[in-house]
């Protein structure tokens, strides 16, 4: 007999007697065989509470170190670029440890690189790490660098503003540079230092496999074992030993067969007789954890399959695009049906539609293990492993192949901002104590989102985040990263009930977490000097300045920060009525953003989908969504006014708003309705009582066969966004140079702006239409229209005429020096190119793919 859970088979087997753990392991081996099935489950939350309010402190340095065997501790900053080679003597040195030095280097790490005595942790070689594809050696031939702190003062010559406040950011970079010397001096460099993954948990060798976890410093009284199917969970088969650098560690010989101690899929976790009391906890670097039925929290997997089960990249990654139209998903709730989706399914469904979309890039949520499904991915409790609920590790990477030959980049949405408060399967409470990877006491503790919050001051916190950035961009080929929560890593008020107001002190003070920036700045360093092509997008609604400048600039080092404001302004002008729009305020908003530090703009993401919101389409058109967006029905002036809407909003974004565009999946279409988790009743302490939904997946899900039904009106909204990333596709307007606005009249509710050599002319006005309307213009020449929200492609009136030419005439006008004449219909945006750029017009082109697509299959709206 066996169960089946999102693709896990647990086969039930009799107990085996205390005798058998002994000798041959095969018999008390209770393997977990994969298959890549998809199964619904039952997720549910498993909350500690937090009592305690101990003071945190920063690295200290018997928290820091284990001199490494490859390492000449006497080589400075400027002397190492590369790990040096060792000496005998260098080597012989370690040996000769006192206790003293024992507790100066407590805290070490596992690497085949450190001579340890008596064989112990990481002198097995060679190794293969659990679940990675062996490289051919000509594979790893290309030189992979990071570059040097550089001296950080570029900064101030780019912002003068900045100098009022050098103290705090020369103490910043002064904190980073140091932290790049001590990891050279200790570690062997970044390189080294962020492949913790092959040096922490399960490495598999030729005739053994080590285990090693690293517990807190204080905890050489007490006792670990490594426990699960393969032992009959038995405590007293294998016991762990805490070695002299502070690792606790165990070998486990193959079988008398050669085959491995531990069976592919087997069931694990490390049983600790911790100061408070004992405790079963998934291994920290666990690659892979499933939920069992019947049970509440995840259990490891030891996930090592076989060469021939392994998935092999075939395609190249794409290289880095100048502009970035990303797609931002979810793969479990991609699916039309009422289910949770699978990596699979996303790979042959959704990707070619993303594609045929006109992104080039797809962002993916929740991809980090988190048991609670609710948390939308933001609650992760297992950081090295990829959701099990979609499916496989290789199943995963199929999806991104498949992404790459598709040549879209997959960027990640990492959560290093917080961690799952859970205690049985998450970090929390990870050997008992509250500050193993986290603050202690309150500090380490997010009272809104009800999580544990890192400890960036931690010399094995920064190994552990900067290996796990590692981990999905080389394991996985991910092709870059939007880091959650980046303001609230930033400041230890976490952005809580905190208006900013852009004055700098805002930035540059108390309350500026120091750590945390420096552990981002080195997390940039390392993934654009390992990874050239891979790019980094933070979520920071702060707008702290220096954030996406160069670390060895002195800045942060993010290629772009998320645009937030934009989404919570047009959030705030659709509670208002038309006239009271304000065209400078939507400008401001759409512009406000730091010279030299890119963007990415969106009109709406997630955020604005979640349950207790509205999306833009339902800020527009409400109830009248569920009637009248039918062809062979009337309309009504409300779907009229939030399709035209609609439109006008997300290309006016994408125009001024940044050098990239976010776009969550389904708002390209108007999605009708929000997002809903399968959840159930829940209990405030308080006593009240939020009511669930009955654990539905109704709202958890993706209506893409709306936006594909030629009889519904989202079919036209879909193809106005298409058209949309087809335009910067051929014009590559969002990182021009040039960009001015010409023209933002309050009375005619007109906003004008050249952006490159196009020319964007947005009328809001709900009533009036304007003839022989003057619009500036830099470059002189004829111009013709390649977009226009009123198309009737585009589920629009069709009052322009895209044969027309539009001639300049010298002579300034709004402060250009030419200017053409237009029609500008009411609730209507049209963009104009010089006619000479316009072969093909985009509506032709978007016609003419529609006619290759054949007709779509009829849906029930």
């Amino acid at each position: 007999m066996v169960y089946t859970i999102s693709g896990i088979r647990f086969p039930v087997v009799p107990p085996l007697n205390a005798s058998s753990l002994r000798g041959d392991r095969r018999a008390a081996s209770l393997p977990v065989f994969l298959r890549k099935n998809n199964f619904s489950r039952k997720i549910l939350a498993v909350k500690s509470s937090h009592d305690s309010d101990s003071p945190s402190s920063a690295i200290a340095e018997s928290d820091k170190v284990l001199i490494p065997q490859d390492q000449d501790n006497s080589a400075s900053l400027t002397d190492q670029l590369e790990t040096p080679v060792i000496t005998s003597e260098d080597a012989h040195n370690l040996e000769d440890l006192t206790m003293e030095d024992e507790d100066k280097y407590s805290i070490s790490e596992a690497d085949s690189s450190y001579r340890q005595i008596e064989g112990g942790l990481g002198s097995v070689l060679p190794t293969v790490s659990v679940g990675k594809n062996v490289k051919i050696p000509s594979d790893e031939a290309k030189p992979k660098t990071i570059p040097r702190p550089g001296t950080g003062q570029k900064i101030y010559e780019i912002d003068p503003s900045l100098l009022a406040h050098r103290g705090h950011l020369d103490f910043r970079f002064g904190q980073y540079k140091r932290l790049h010397d001590e990891i050279n001096k200790h570690e062997g460099g970044l390189d080294t230092f962020s492949r913790g993954y092959e040096k922490f948990g399960f490495i598999r060798s030729l005739e053994k496999i080590l285990f090693g976890s690293m517990l807190s410093s204080g905890s050489a009284s007490m006792s670990a074992a490594l426990i699960g199917d393969f032992n009959n969970w038995n405590s007293n088969a294998d016991v762990m030993t805490r070695n002299e650098f502070g690792v606790w560690e165990i070998f486990l010989p193959n079988n008398v067969d050669g085959s491995p101690p531990i069976p592919h899929g087997s069931r694990v976790k490390i049983r600790m007789d911790t100061p408070s009391g004992v405790k079963d906890s998934i291994p920290a670097w666990i690659k892979f954890s499933v939920q069992a039925p019947g049970e509440i929290p995840y259990s490891g997997i030891y996930y090592d399959p076989p060469e021939e089960e392994k998935y092999v990249f075939k395609r190249p990654q794409p290289k880095r695009p100048k502009s970035l139209r990303i797609y931002e998903s979810h793969v479990g709730m991609s699916s039309p049906e009422p289910k949770i989706n699978t990596y699979a399914n996303f790979r042959d469904d959704v990707l070619p539609r993303i594609k045929k979309l006109g992104y080039n890039a797809v962002q993916i949520m929740a991809i980090q293990e988190h048991s609670y499904y609710a948390s939308f991915g933001y609650h992760v409790t297992n950081f090295f492993a990829p959701s099990s609920r979609f499916g496989t590790p290789e199943d995963l990477k199929s999806l991104i192949d498949k992404a790459h030959e598709l040549g879209l980049l997959v960027l990640m949405d990492i959560v290093h901002s917080h961690s799952s408060n859970n205690t049985l399967d998450g970090l929390n409470m990870f050997d008992g104590t509250d500050g193993h990877y986290f603050h202690p006491g309150s500090r380490g503790y997010h009272w809104m989102w009800d999580s544990r919050l890192f400890n960036y001051g931690s010399w094995e916190v920064l190994r552990y985040l900067l290996s796990n950035a590692r981990w999905w961009l080389d394991e996985y080929k991910f092709d870059g990263f939007r880091f959650d929560g980046v303001t609230s890593m930033m400041y230890t008020h976490h952005g809580l009930q905190v208006a900013f107001t852009g004055n700098y002190s805002e930035y540059f003070g108390m309350a500026t977490d120091v750590d945390a920036v420096v552990y981002l700045m080195l997390a940039n360093d390392l993934i654009h000097g390992l990874f050239p092509e891979a790019v980094t997008i933070g979520e920071d609604v702060s707008g702290m300045p220096t954030f996406c400048l160069p670390t060895q600039d002195g800045g942060v080092g993010f290629d772009y920060r998320l645009q937030m404001a934009i989404a919570d302004k047009w959030i705030e002008i659709l509670k208002k009525q038309d006239e009271d729009w304000k065209m400078g305020d939507i400008v401001h908003t759409l512009t406000n953003r730091r010279w030299l530090e890119k963007c990415v703009s969106y009109a709406e993401s997630h955020d604005q989908a979640l349950v207790g919101d509205k999306t833009i389409a339902f800020w527009l058109m409400d109830k009248d969504m569920y009637d009248f967006m039918a062809l062979d029905r009337p309309s009504t002036p409300r779907i009229d006014r939030g399709i035209a809407l609609h439109k006008m909003i997300r290309l006016i974004t994408m125009g001024l708003g940044g050098e990239g565009y976010l776009n969550f999946m389904g708002n390209e279409f108007g999605h009708p309705e929000w997002i809903d988790f399968p959840r159930g009743e829940q209990q405030l302490p308080d006593g009240s009582v939020i009511p669930g939904n009955n654990y539905s997946y109704d709202k958890c899900r993706r209506r893409f066969d709306l936006g594909d039904a030629d009889y519904l009106r989202y079919r036209g909204m879909q193809e106005f966004d298409r058209a949309m990333q087809l335009l910067e596709e051929k014009f590559g307007f969002m990182t021009a140079e040039h960009q001015y606005i010409s023209r933002k009249n309050e009375g005619d509710k007109v906003i004008i702006f050249e952006r490159g050599n196009l020319v964007f002319v947005f009328n809001f006005h709900w009533n009036n239409s304007y003839s022989d309307y003057r619009v500036g213009c830099s470059t002189p020449g004829k111009y013709k229209i390649v977009l226009d929200t009123d198309d009737a492609l585009f589920g629009g009136f069709n009052r322009l005429n895209h044969s027309a030419e539009y001639f300049t005439s010298e002579g300034w006008y709004d402060d250009r020096p030419r200017s053409f004449l237009v029609y500008a219909p009411s609730r209507t945006a049209a963009v104009y190119a010089i006619a000479d750029d316009v072969e093909p017009a985009l509506p032709d082109e978007v016609e003419s793919a529609l006619a290759d697509e054949g007709e779509p299959e009829a849906v029930d709206p």
